[in-house]
């Protein structure tokens, strides 16, 4: 379930971010509408607009933020890898602790 939640907000995120990439709406001067699709879309939109990935260029239009983007996108992979680092020693620790009870 959870798999399938984070799978439907990364093809919002990327629906969102193609629509900006796809008009060159990556300047103030260049800024277009966008109209979510989806309740999820929307969130994203608001969550990468308070992340000042997505910025408002005038009335109702707005661009992205490449080097913002880039950023968050980091962060996120950051993050990934924390957990996969985290996990992985969980699971060699409870290894180790099995191969001592043996």
């Amino acid at each position: 379930m959870a798999t399938g939640a984070a799978a439907v907000i990364a093809r919002a995120r990327r629906d969102i971010q193609h629509h900006f990439f796809s008009h060159d709406a990556v300047r103030p001067d260049r800024a277009v509408g966008f109209e979510p699709d989806s309740r999820i879309q929307q969130r994203q939109f608001e969550r990468m607009r308070s992340r000042g990935i997505i910025r408002e260029g005038g009335a109702d239009t707005y661009w992205l933020d490449v080097v913002a983007y880039d950023d968050d996108l980091q962060a996120r992979h950051r993050r990934v890898k924390i957990a996969l680092f985290v996990a992985i020693g969980a699971l060699l620790l409870m290894a180790g602790i099995q191969a001592l009870r043996l």
